[in-house]
């Protein structure tokens, strides 16, 4: 099974250009199953994997509520076993049905938060406190909120950029996503200003082929790293947990479908390969919208309740 799972995975990586993280968790979620499978039955080589019916997978899928997986994590434990099943279809002819009757377990969509615009902008004079004795730090700070909160990017794509993909004020970036979809994402004056800014105080240079955003010995800024930044401000503001980085993107998504952006092109700007993705910041909208209508509408109060008395 070990060469199995990875050739699979080498799949991943190669054919579907999944991230090494994905694909990792693809293997963690195969290899669970497999361990559940091991307890009642004598071996779980390919063809006794193979044969695997219902009452295995449900089981399994029990096991994991006994042990207190999320909904979420089995939900995606079931569709990484899915997905191995079908690649055993198309590559190995290996066939399994019962996979398909297993329905996965509901996960409840949770809505991000979306960020108050004037926190963001307090986040600058708050930057410059934190960071008052590296005034480069302070501006490479700057230029990261500025940068996601203004092209709404992930985390890995905003860290992912090299000096020359800034150099020269440009009016737009191509930006390499998941599944190394690529976009084009508008770059407003304002990021092109802090970017500017923070390129000509960092001390260790800007070849174009070296990335944009460095830590303080130099090497390329980690995703932690990243986090860390926004943390010190959230907690330096006394603002609520839901203020991280990727609510930095919420906020982006949030203001653009509330200033008339359609959904396919919030879509494309966000690199959302499904647009039900997307469809989730118009539920962010109406909850803004059902709030305004209840503290402002005359009826919503109850003042209208003896309409039909009229």
């Amino acid at each position: 099974m070990n060469e199995i799972i990875a050739e699979f995975c080498d799949y991943l990586l190669n054919t579907k250009n999944y991230s090494t993280h994905t694909a990792s968790a693809y293997e963690n979620d195969i290899r669970d199953f497999i361990v559940f499978f091991k307890q009642f039955n004598d071996s779980a080589e390919l063809s006794d994997i193979a044969r695997a019916d219902t009452f295995a997978f449900r089981g399994w899928l029990a096991d994991r509520a006994k042990r207190e997986l999320t909904h979420k994590s089995t939900a995606r434990a079931l569709s990484s076993l899915r997905t191995f099943y079908k690649w055993l279809g198309r590559y190995k002819n290996i066939q399994n049905d019962a996979i398909g009757l297993i329905s996965s377990p509901k996960v409840p969509r949770k809505l991000s938060k979306a960020i108050e615009t004037t926190d963001v902008s307090d986040m600058h004079d708050a930057i410059r406190a934190i960071d008052n004795k590296e005034p480069w730090i302070a501006a490479r700070d700057w230029a990261l909120v500025v940068l996601i909160f203004g092209c709404g990017l992930r985390i890995s794509e905003a860290l992912s950029l090299k000096n020359i993909d800034m150099a020269g004020t440009p009016d737009s970036l191509r930006i390499v996503g998941k599944g190394n979809k690529e976009r084009i994402v508008p770059v407003l004056p304002a990021v092109n200003t802090a970017i500017e800014k923070y390129m000509r105080a960092n001390p260790f240079g800007t070849r174009g082929d070296e990335p944009l955003f460095r830590s303080i010995r130099g090497l390329p800024m980690s995703p932690r790293m990243a986090e860390k930044v926004i943390e010190h401000l959230r907690n330096y503001l006394q603002l609520p947990d839901y203020v991280t980085p990727h609510a930095l993107r919420h906020t982006f998504a949030t203001a653009l479908l509330s200033g008339g952006a359609d959904l396919r092109s919030l879509q494309e700007l966000l690199g959302h390969s499904s647009l039900s993705t997307t469809q989730l910041y118009t539920k962010v909208n109406m909850a803004e919208i059902n709030a305004v209508y209840a503290k402002a509408h005359p009826f919503a109060n109850g003042s209208g309740k003896d309409l039909k008395n009229l």
